[in-house]
């Protein structure tokens, strides 16, 4: 049954189902709640390499914000451990030694390499911002570089 409202004001006329708000009053609802969103699961990293188990030990934590200039190539490094991220503006290019690249757009999240050598390119035309989580422990390196590997 739909119930509609009218409102007569200086000889307008303004007519309200009582459906319209409603769906009005639900749409504010879900606006408000929680939402969760599963943006990755995986026990891979981008090239398909299972991950290694988990380090013995205490775990620390680490979270790193990176912003990368338009043009801007990082030298090629690897990390010890276990890390993964989401780009939230840019694209962000992978290439392992071998020669194999993952592109990565805004709002993906990626798994990254672990003891495999790669880098990174910007290559779009505005900055990258890449929010990574390492899972490491205490004194470990988040990256080893390889300043003996030239940047073609």
């Amino acid at each position: 049954m739909l119930a509609a409202i009218i409102v007569i004001t200086c000889g307008a006329i303004t007519v309200t189902t009582a459906c319209s708000e409603a769906n009005a009053q639900e749409d504010d609802q879900n606006a408000q709640q929680v939402q969760s969103i599963e943006l990755l699961r995986t026990s891979q990293s981008w090239d398909g390499v299972e991950l290694p188990d988990y380090l013995e030990g205490r775990p620390e934590l680490v979270a790193v914000k990176y912003v990368f200039p338009a043009g801007q190539k990082l030298g090629w490094h690897h990390h010890p451990v276990m890390n993964y991220g989401i780009l939230v503006q840019g694209e962000l290019t992978i290439i392992g030694q071998d020669g194999q690249e993952k592109v990565v757009h805004e709002g993906e999240a990626v798994v990254e390499m672990v003891n495999t050598i790669h880098h990174g390119e910007n290559r779009g035309d505005k900055p990258v911002i890449l929010y990574m989580f390492y899972l490491s422990q205490k004194d470990l390196p988040l990256a080893v570089q390889h300043p003996e590997i030239p940047l073609e």
